[in-house]
């Protein structure tokens, strides 16, 4: 998960795409993006001037066969000209080895509000 969240932070597609299975999706803010669209998404808000950083905390790994799930909570920041803020989301993803190599097939991506940080007693990293 840590190698996908490195080849966005730097635009690297040839390392994304070294670790996503052929018809990879992942639904993010509302949407579906494959993973050419949600490089493009990335690299656009890139040039913008935003920064993202990333971090898989409080992994919940399965794996039966050849097939594997994982829940975390990816807790980071965002940062643009105006600063930075932390973040934290709660993401899953789905993976299948293929060819002895961990593929990931689908992720999700909910970002979690500062309502529901607090609320749940959730801290946010400062």
């Amino acid at each position: 998960m840590s190698t996908i969240f490195t080849a966005a932070r730097t635009d690297d597609i040839a390392k994304f795409d070294s670790v996503i299975a052929p018809g990879f999706y992942i639904f993010d803010g509302g949407l579906r993006f494959n993973g050419d669209s949600i490089m493009t998404f990335i690299k656009t808000q890139h040039e913008a001037g935003k920064r993202y950083e990333w971090n898989v905390t409080e992994p919940d790994v399965h794996i039966s066969g050849h097939t594997a799930w994982i829940a975390y909570t990816n807790k980071g920041s965002i940062s643009d000209a105006s600063g930075t803020r932390n973040q934290s989301w709660l993401e899953s993803a789905f993976l299948e080895k293929q060819s002895g190599i961990w593929k990931i097939v689908f992720m999700q991506s909910t970002r979690v509000t500062v309502a529901a940080q607090e609320n749940h007693g959730v801290t946010s990293q400062h």
